[in-house]
């Protein structure tokens, strides 16, 4: 399996999550460093891991990743995991500076097609394969203070739905994970911002920090389960940590409650 943003945050966590149940993980990221650790925490665990030092933001380089993957662990991934991004200018969008608009919009949406594109062909060609995308917050509800990046995480989800749609005949799964809160550097990004980031996310982000938000169990059970044959039924879905999923392993439940749109009728 391929993790993108695999250095640190949410993307390592479910590295590190699928590595202990025995999946060859390829770790890619931009940060040597980070990377390094993420690797060393695996190895020192009994599980197997490959760093693959790339930028999401360039196709070429995440197709040669997918490619060293196949010729180090003898196969492409069958199981894809963006988890790649970054939360771009926080404050009123009149103020924001457009120079950082396409650096988001590069890394939280083209990141996403790029690693997506590098593994849906072999996916095809061997009719199996799942993609799962995290959503993250500002995908459902409107985010003010982090227009950009709700934007770009709106889109992905919209993206999701469409190439689930795509690929439907081919036993190819596309779903996006909601991780809920939870700690990462992105919290600290927001406490820092201050008063920027607005009086509720800066209380939700203090929140967090003491508590350490969802457990990463928690992400990771709902990541397993939707890299899983128990899942086939499912695709083109938002799933969070904060629903009640498990429900989905009976078929006999309808899966549109889990619309990736989340539009509720009234």
């Amino acid at each position: 399996m391929l993790v993108t943003g695999a250095g640190r945050g949410i993307g390592k966590r479910l590295a590190i999550g699928f590595a202990a149940q025995g999946a060859r993980v390829g770790l890619l990221a931009r940060s040597k460093a980070e990377l390094d650790l993420c690797h060393l925490e695996i190895e020192h665990a009994g599980g197997s891991a490959l760093r693959l030092r790339s930028d999401v933001t360039d196709y070429e380089q995440v197709a040669a990743a997918a490619e060293r993957m196949r010729v180090h662990f003898g196969s492409r991934p069958r199981v894809l995991i963006c988890a790649a991004a970054m939360l771009g200018p926080i404050g009123p969008f009149a103020e924001s500076n457009p120079k950082t608009w396409e650096e988001v919009l590069r890394t939280n949406l083209i990141g996403v097609f790029n690693a997506c594109r590098a593994v849906l062909p072999h996916m095809l060609e061997n009719r199996s394969g799942k993609i799962l995308i995290l959503a993250g917050g500002g995908a459902t509800p409107a985010r003010p203070n982090f227009a950009v990046y709700g934007a770009a995480k709106t889109a992905v989800v919209r993206f999701a739905e469409s190439l689930a749609d795509e690929v439907s005949e081919h036993n190819v799964q596309v779903n996006c994970l909601s991780p809920g809160a939870t700690y990462t550097h992105m919290t600290d990004q927001i406490l820092a911002a201050g008063e920027r980031a607005g009086w509720r996310e800066i209380e939700d982000a203090q929140q967090v920090r003491l508590t350490g938000g969802i457990a990463p169990e928690r992400q990771i059970d709902l990541a397993l389960f939707l890299a899983s044959e128990q899942s086939n039924h499912i695709s083109g879905r938002l799933l969070s940590v904060q629903d009640d999923w498990k429900k989905l392993r009976d078929k006999s439940v309808n899966p549109e409650m889990y619309r990736l749109r989340r539009v509720q009728k009234v």
